[in-house]
Formats: C-alpha cells, structure tokens, sequence
C-alpha cells in the first residue's frame, strides 16, 4: 500500500472520540507537511499541520479525507 497524499496537499481531518467513534465536530482543515514511514500493518501514516490552529498530529490514512 502505497501513499494517497502529498506533501502540502490539503486534506480533512476526522477526529475520533473513544473506541474510535466519530465526534461531531465542524471540519478541520489540515496540510500535510511530511509521509512517515508505513506502519507494520501496512497503513500509510502523514505529519499534518493545521491551517486555523496551531496543531501538529501524526494520522492514519483513515482518518484523513480528501478536500472536495
């Protein structure tokens, strides 16, 4: 598996609560600033950076989506 995402793409991020549950939230906009290594279950893992916030998070591809 491969990376879906590049560098200084924009991207959505979805924030998830407690056993992975969704939190409703409003959408948080992020831009991805580095590809880390694939983890040894072969998910592709992103450093995004937000635009409003001042927030850093390393993420799963899962729990990213594209701008539409």
């Amino acid at each position: 598996m491969g990376f879906n995402y590049a560098i200084n793409e924009d991207v959505l991020y979805h924030l998830q609560g407690p056993q992975g549950r969704d939190v409703p939230k409003t959408l948080s906009i992020y831009t991805v600033t580095a590809r880390l290594p694939i983890e040894a279950d072969g998910r592709s893992r992103y450093r995004i950076k937000g635009k409003t916030e001042k927030v850093e998070r390393v993420v799963t591809e899962e729990q990213i989506s594209q701008l539409k």
